[in-house]
């Protein structure tokens, strides 16, 4: 949709910025249910990079969704250039869209689409909102904390890397209505449908991961014989699922392969174990259902954020840790020293699940929710003025 084409604003008004990966959007379209559910409920619009899952997921939520150009930060004379031009281009155009609908607050989600959002907002004097995921927070967000007026962060941790005068307020990380903790009579219907008596997810985040979906059925082979009574649920991306299926069928291991996880509240609560990345937002996810997990941080996100998420579970006994750049160990040779205790011993899964349990925040949406809704009605009573 064209932001010229887009109707009259209302009393208030919220813009939400942001995305790239369903981890960035998922915060901000679980904080607009909250939003959309109060009787005076705020008119609300995602920008974004233009990708076809975020487009999916915000029309879903029954929103209006935005593309506005940009660029991540890249090495080079070419990258530096595309990340000027293109970013200096969603500079002018969001100043257009926000003087158009009179936005009275912007929410920035993470990731460089917010990045000349944030930055026309902060000169126009509309108060901005970060949310941020990981324990190292990304560079979008360390760039835009220094003009921000409140920063929501998942982990205390994230306090130390801002250099921001706004408060920074420790809400966890906001969740999608249907995560909550796994109970016996979830496993009692997964057992009853489908004759599993435990199910393994191996999660690549919302594009897949190419590593997992090489090595995670190797590993799996050569713990065969572990796997009995164990159904194999396996998010591989909508560019590797019909390979990751076939690699699963040469192997002769049942699996369910799909490219996303569609239902993954209702997924998670009957699995016993995860296989995944360890981005901020799945981890809150498997915290708020206590799923217990084997992590493996992507190596190559940025300052390697994704390994300082999965230390703070690993030290809390929610999750093992591995490396897949360990030299002289084959990825899938770690998988299954890994796995097979795991598969095996469901004391430890118990205990690794209770330790999940206590790094949940559940209420974290609504905590964001409520703060964002405060400064969107100050300010809309400032213009009213």
């Amino acid at each position: 949709m064209s932001w010229k084409a887009m109707s009259k604003p209302s009393k208030v008004n919220i813009l939400f910025a942001g995305g790239g990966t369903a981890g960035h959007l998922f915060p901000g379209l679980a904080v607009a249910a909250q939003l959309a559910a109060l009787a005076d409920a705020p008119a609300m619009t995602f920008a974004g990079s233009g990708r076809p899952l975020e487009q999916r997921l915000v029309a879903e939520a029954g929103l209006e969704y935005l593309s506005l150009r940009s660029a991540p930060a890249a090495g080079g004379w070419r990258g530096m250039w595309r990340f000027v031009g293109q970013n200096v281009v969603g500079f002018q155009t969001a100043r257009r869209l926000l003087q158009r609908r009179k936005y009275n607050v912007v929410v920035g989600l993470g990731g460089y689409v917010s990045l000349p959002v944030g930055v026309a907002a902060r000169s126009m004097g509309i108060p901005l909102v970060l949310l941020e995921q990981n324990v190292l927070p990304g560079k979008t967000n360390r760039w835009l904390a220094a003009g921000a007026d409140l920063i929501c962060a998942a982990w205390p941790n994230s306090r130390q890397h801002f250099r921001a005068v706004c408060p920074v307020r420790v809400t966890g990380n906001p969740l999608r209505a249907g995560f909550r903790p796994r109970t016996s009579a979830h496993r009692a219907r997964r057992a009853t449908r489908h004759g599993w008596r435990h199910r393994l997810l191996i999660l690549g985040g919302s594009g897949g991961a190419h590593a997992l979906n090489e090595f995670v059925p190797p590993a799996l082979y050569k713990l065969r014989d572990q796997l009995s009574g164990w159904q194999i649920v396996h998010q591989a991306g909508a560019h590797e699922a019909a390979a990751t299926d076939e690699l699963y069928r040469k192997l002769m291991i049942e699996a369910l392969v799909v490219p996303f996880v569609r239902n993954l509240p209702q997924v998670l609560r009957q699995s016993d174990l995860a296989v995944c990345r360890a981005g901020g937002s799945t981890l809150a996810e498997l915290a708020a259902t206590g799923v217990p997990a084997v992590l493996a941080p992507y190596p190559h996100a940025a300052q390697d954020h994704q390994r300082l998420n999965a230390e703070l579970f690993r030290s809390a006994g929610a999750a093992r840790l591995i490396d897949e750049r360990q030299p002289g160990v084959p990825f899938d040779d770690a998988l299954a020293d890994t796995l097979v205790d795991l598969l095996a011993d469901g004391g430890a899964r118990n205990k690794m699940s209770s330790a999940m349990l206590r790094l949940a925040r559940p209420d974290a949406a609504w905590q964001v929710a409520t703060m964002v809704y405060e400064l969107a009605t100050q300010a809309a009573a400032r213009k009213a003025a």
